[in-house]
């Protein structure tokens, strides 16, 4: 609202959300906004208006990796991703983790203008958060392991609880899940993150913040159309991404806030990044 007055805004067009021009931060919190650097510069987004520094919400990866050629190219460009910014590390997919984690130390250390030493630290922590990411995954099907064996234990306990109770007619039940689905529904998603959703446990964790964002988009008939599945699992796959994207954001806007508030700097320095200790 102090927005709207300070910039002369219509209030037809709240709510307005302020963003710092140099990534599409959202400043929401007051305490945030006074440990700014003095003249940084913001942009006012009125209300169904989105960050648009290259009509992307994670403006950070405004240097998106298109299609490329050959894989030096891609390492190429995702390099300059966190040449840019080392919070970039966060919003990355799985596999882009993997691309930088292969490239030769020396290549790497040459593109970044890094010692070797810098690029080991580097890609000892791309390693760790690749580690993080398939740790909580397999956490994540053995909670679902658990509450399915609950499940089935309870079933269990039921029928021996109810001995005459009149045998389910298990055969009438229909299985409307997939009978309203249509596997030609048009989705703007690509065929890998499909498979990616379709395929992977907990498939949140491999994609991208970008392709997190366009699963946000889908709308959820129209998904679980594409998928073969209801609604509710389309939905709860939505659900999942959402939290990992809001989980993500919110790493990387406390990084631009200890960035903001240590010596005013750019990027985060590289000799920041401690070592990563491979967990065993």
């Amino acid at each position: 609202e102090s927005s709207c007055g300070v910039l002369a805004i219509d209030k037809a067009r709240e709510p307005i959300t302020l963003v710092l021009a140099e990534d599409g931060t959202i400043v929401d919190d007051e305490d945030y906004f006074l440990c700014l650097p003095s003249n940084t510069k913001f942009v006012a987004l009125a209300k169904d208006e989105k960050w648009s520094g290259k009509n992307s919400g994670t403006s950070w990866l405004s240097e998106t990796v298109d299609e490329v050629d050959s894989a030096a190219e891609k390492w190429k460009q995702l390099a300059r991703q966190l040449k840019d910014d080392l919070s970039n590390i966060i919003l990355m997919s799985e596999e882009d983790l993997q691309v930088l984690i292969d490239v030769p130390r020396s290549d790497l250390a040459e593109e970044l203008a890094q010692s070797e030493t810098k690029i080991r630290v580097l890609q000892d922590t791309l390693q760790q958060v690749l580690d993080r990411r398939e740790e909580e995954r397999q956490s994540r099907q053995l909670l679902e392991l658990y509450l399915e064996a609950l499940k089935t234990e309870d079933s269990i306990l039921s029928k021996v609880a109810e001995p005459q109770a009149a045998p389910r007619k298990e055969m009438d039940v229909v299985d409307i899940g997939t009978s309203s689905t249509d596997s030609s529904a048009t989705t703007a998603l690509s065929i890998q993150v499909l498979a990616a959703l379709k395929e992977k446990p907990a498939p949140e964790l491999c994609l991208d913040s970008q392709d997190l964002e366009l699963v946000l988009k889908e709308d959820a008939a129209a998904l679980a159309s594409a998928l073969g599945w209801d609604k509710q699992k389309a939905g709860a796959v939505q659900a999942a991404c959402e939290q990992e994207l809001s989980k993500r954001l919110r790493q990387v806007q406390a990084l631009h806030s200890l960035r903001s508030t240590s010596k005013g700097k750019k990027a985060l320095p590289w000799g920041d990044w401690p070592s990563a200790k491979r967990r065993k």
